[in-house]
């Protein structure tokens, strides 16, 4: 009895080193897999058998439990903007059918990238989650696809010209009356001139259509100054093409020191098609930091507006917690949404499902879905990758402790059976 017993005690020898092989096989063949998280046979001994006196012998070793490793792996610079790795604590979530089955699934991997739709997607197809932006660019609260691409960036219509400059002081006062459809230079115009100094800049309607406007400034006394805002009338309601057409003007008054002391202005703009009237305000600034008259030439060492054209998508980055930024063709810059992390109490008990998965399983509790580097959970590194946690050296001297475990083990069923053979020759 006693023989039989050690032949099937070395079978679950044998059972038990060849899962253990099974285990570092499958670690050493996905060593180069991104995200993968490497395993390890837990074994204990089986039930033993009690013997006359209270004496137990045992009766070999079991499988206890494949053990997942949730090591960091080593990260990985790729330089793709659209591959992303976990430094720290969490999963990617990722929404689809996989082999056959519709659901949230969770994944290291971050081979992520964009498809026709616009949508952040992983090479299979399935749709990354995370917290979508709105067209002002501010992060909402409700989980679901990310849509990166095929983005564009709405215009905005100008509102605010500021200027900053000098006018100089020894300027003439023009002769001729000042006429928006015939602004004529003094400058070698001493009889029919009608302004001193000119600017141009180009403003934006509702639209998002670029509008010229030249700037005129008109010396009325010392101190005293007119200015005039125009355009091509084609570029307004009522206006003729090819004609100049005021679309604002008014005063600005220096003192002694030529300091900007006083400013009025009016606006009419009524760009054609467009939202209209679009109010204009000009913003000359302070005496500290404005516009000034002092007896140097005329000339602008600032002009800028607030409006601009519409955008379409020209790249995007993802900063460490995950949000990712969109840099439009016409200069602005939003956010487009932000990629959620996934975190479990258990996470060595997810269910591995095939294609760089894990499923949620009972023993692994519920996922507490979140920002990253927020809860707990890992930062998000863009550009990089992460690797497999396995090590090849440690793998292959498991290998040898398994293969050596496998050897001895089918020794002991060797041995056992010689023994039985003597046995069977003592009524020769």
């Amino acid at each position: 009895m006693g023989l039989m017993s050690s032949m099937y005690t070395g079978v679950t020898g044998l059972e038990s080193n060849s899962t253990d092989l099974t285990v570092i096989g499958d670690n050493i063949a996905n060593a180069n897999t991104i995200g993968f998280k490497g395993s390890r046979a837990a074994f204990e001994d089986a039930l033993s058998q009690n013997l006359i006196g209270g004496d137990q012998v045992g009766m070999g070793s079991r499988l206890q439990a494949i053990q997942k490793l949730m090591t960091q792996g080593a990260l990985m610079n790729t330089g793709l903007v659209t591959d992303l790795a976990i430094n720290g604590p969490g999963f990617f979530v990722v929404r689809g059918n996989h082999n056959g089955a519709d659901g949230q699934f969770y994944t290291r991997a971050g081979q992520f990238t964009v498809d026709k739709d616009g949508n952040l997607v992983n090479l299979d197809g399935l749709m990354v989650q995370g917290y979508q932006a709105d067209p002002a660019g501010n992060i909402t609260g409700t989980l679901g696809d990310l849509r990166v691409g095929s983005v564009s960036a709405p215009p905005s219509a100008t509102a605010n010209i500021t200027l900053k400059g000098n006018l100089d002081s020894n300027s003439a006062v023009p002769p001729a009356a000042w006429s928006a459809a015939n602004p004529v230079p003094l400058a070698g115009n001493a009889t029919t001139g009608n302004y001193n100094f000119s600017t141009s800049t180009t403003v934006y309607d509702s639209l998002g259509n670029a509008i010229p406007v030249d700037i005129y400034f008109r010396k009325t006394a010392a101190g005293q100054w007119e200015w005039y805002g125009t355009t091509d009338g084609a570029n307004v309601t009522g206006g003729t093409a090819g004609t100049r057409t005021q679309i604002a003007n008014g005063t600005l008054t220096f003192d002694a020191q030529g300091n900007l002391t006083a400013n009025t202005q009016t606006s009419n703009f009524n760009p054609i098609g467009a939202v209209n009237p679009q109010p204009l305000t000009f913003d000359f600034g302070s005496a500290a930091t404005g516009m000034t008259q002092y007896g140097s030439t005329s000339a602008m060492s600032f002009l800028g507006q607030d409006g601009f054209a519409a955008g379409q998508l020209a790249r995007i980055s993802i900063d460490n917690d995950g949000t990712i930024l969109g840099t439009f063709s016409n200069g602005q810059n939003r956010a487009l949404g932000q990629v959620a992390l996934a975190d479990f109490e258990a996470p060595d008990k997810l269910e591995r499902i095939g294609g760089n998965l894990y499923g949620q399983m009972p023993g692994s509790g519920q996922p507490t879905i979140g920002q990253a580097s927020t809860g707990g959970r890992g930062s998000i590194v863009a550009g990089s990758l992460e690797g497999s946690n396995v090590d090849l050296a440690t793998e292959f001297v498991k290998m040898i402790s398994a293969q050596r475990g496998f050897q001895a083990n089918s020794k002991t069923i060797n041995t056992a059976d010689q023994l039985l053979g003597e046995l069977m020759n003592l009524k020769r």
